[in-house]
């Protein structure tokens, strides 16, 4: 999914579900910068003080997409949650562990997760900036449904058609520039390394690209997309992204309204209307774009919540929650002293990532071996 949802349709789910502005607010930007903190290392300060903080996500062309580990540990606990094959705890151990780390929408280990959230919610400063992320890997359950986090086969696609069953010609050839530009990376490095280019491109091709729903770039994320495909099982799969979102927007609802102590109604029905109606008719490819619409019409008070006029979300700079937390933006943070302000631990950006930590612990470390998934 992208800014449109993560960020816009997560927080019209917050404020349905009961949450204030306040509350809804970081409950939603915590959500879309899951997609956005694509940095890992150390904060320093003047006062010889240190923070740590962890990468939720990788760029396209990022190397570290060529690290199984680094796979692991973003893409699995972020992104591509997987669904133990539908199965509940105790049951799958027969089964091949590609298999089981394939996401699946509103899985029992996605239903443990929430469940982690809402028993602990009075326990963490973070609480709600780490519902706010459960709720980008919850959402992320539906969208990624089908895929893994890891390189593997699996992953594959071919036979990209729309509704009316023809193909998806320009898609293909993105799809065909992807390799490409993948392979011309890959042959770069191995010729770096003394390595001949041609003896692994057959490896390139089958073990790396298919990571995630990478073969199929963003039509899984596109909420107004009804797409249909042929997966690395050769198995047709017809997607109707709309009603799928649609699903996640209602399960995410109620996650939220059980976090607040209510009772799980889901969305109401009017604004589940309206939230379909936007989901199927804003269909400018541009995510950014969707977003200004769906801000635009949550302004106007398309919603039951009434008019907000305050909403927004900056990922980086002068507004974003790093530049509030430590007054200036870091070029490498690595070579950067901070001025320290007792502040910091209370801030947003400090918050944001100790719920990343805690989550990814919690995920690979605990929920996933309770399903016998061991993930790094």
């Amino acid at each position: 999914m992208q800014i449109d949802f993560h960020h816009a349709v997560t927080y019209v789910a917050a404020r349905l579900a009961g949450f204030d502005h306040s509350d809804a607010n970081i409950i939603a930007w915590s959500a879309q910068y899951v997609d956005d903190a694509t940095e890992e290392g150390y904060i320093a300060f003047t006062n010889r003080g240190m923070y740590y903080h962890i990468a939720s996500a990788h760029k396209m062309l990022d190397y570290r997409n060529l690290d199984e580990l680094a796979n692991h540990r973003a893409w699995i606990p972020f992104h591509f949650l997987p669904g133990n094959a539908g199965l509940p705890v105790g049951a799958g151990d027969d089964i091949d562990f590609t298999q089981r780390v394939i996401c699946r929408p509103n899985s029992f280990v996605a239903r443990d997760m929430i469940d982690e959230c809402i028993q602990r919610k009075d326990e963490m400063p973070y609480s709600l900036h780490q519902l706010g992320i459960a709720m980008h890997v919850y959402a992320d359950t539906w969208a990624h449904q089908g895929f893994s986090g890891i390189s593997h086969r699996l992953n594959r696609v071919s036979d990209l058609r729309d509704p009316e069953n023809k193909p998806f010609r320009k898609m293909i050839r993105h799809i065909n520039d992807y390799y490409s530009r993948w392979s011309r990376i890959k042959n770069r490095v191995m010729e770096s390394l003394g390595f001949d280019p041609e003896a692994s491109a057959t490896r390139l091709i089958n073990d790396f690209l298919p990571l995630g729903h990478g073969a199929a770039l963003s039509l899984p994320d596109k909420p107004y997309l009804v797409w249909r495909y042929r997966n690395g099982a050769g198995e047709e799969v017809l997607r109707d992204n709309p009603r799928e979102f649609l699903e996640a927007a209602d399960a995410m609802c109620r996650a939220m309204q059980r976090y607040l102590g209510k009772d799980p109604l889901g969305l109401p029905e009017g604004d589940r209307l309206r939230i379909y109606e936007f989901l199927r008719n804003i269909t400018e490819s541009d995510p950014e774009t969707r977003h200004r619409k769906w801000l635009d019409e949550i302004r106007n008070g398309a919603f039951s919540f009434g008019k907000v006029n305050d909403l927004h979300y900056v990922e980086n700079g002068d507004g974003s929650w790093k530049y509030a937390a430590l007054g200036l933006e870091a070029g490498n943070d690595d070579e950067t002293l901070f001025p320290y302000e007792p502040s910091f631990l209370d801030s947003h950006w400090k918050l944001f990532h100790d719920a990343l930590q805690a989550h990814r612990l919690f995920l690979l470390h605990e929920l996933l071996p309770r399903y016998g998934i061991c993930a790094a």
